[in-house]
């Protein structure tokens, strides 16, 4: 099992329509095949910057690479993600 979790803070005010239609749109990873357990997550901490996290699971090495691949993943981070996160951190997790 692989976790793919990213922390990372947006271009948009907080609050505003432009941050919750981003959040909206992220709904459509999860239809990706191979994602199980997608979690949208706001940052609680006050001991960094990122506001926002997302995780999911993908059950081995070859679903996550087909997750990376799929059109809907590349379009969503070319259309979205590059567009409009400030900043962010990936950590992508196995279990011991």
């Amino acid at each position: 099992m692989i976790r793919h979790t990213v922390v990372f803070r947006l271009k948009h005010p907080p609050a505003s329509g432009e941050e919750r239609d981003f959040l909206e749109a992220a709904r459509a990873l999860a239809a990706i095949p191979g994602v199980e357990k997608f979690e949208r997550l706001r940052q609680v901490s006050t001991k960094n910057g990122y506001a926002f996290g997302f995780s999911m699971e993908f059950a081995d090495q070859a679903a996550y690479d087909r997750y990376n691949d799929h059109p809907d993943h590349i379009a969503f981070v070319e259309g979205r993600w590059m567009p409009e996160v400030a900043e962010f951190l990936e950590i992508d997790y196995a279990p011991l």
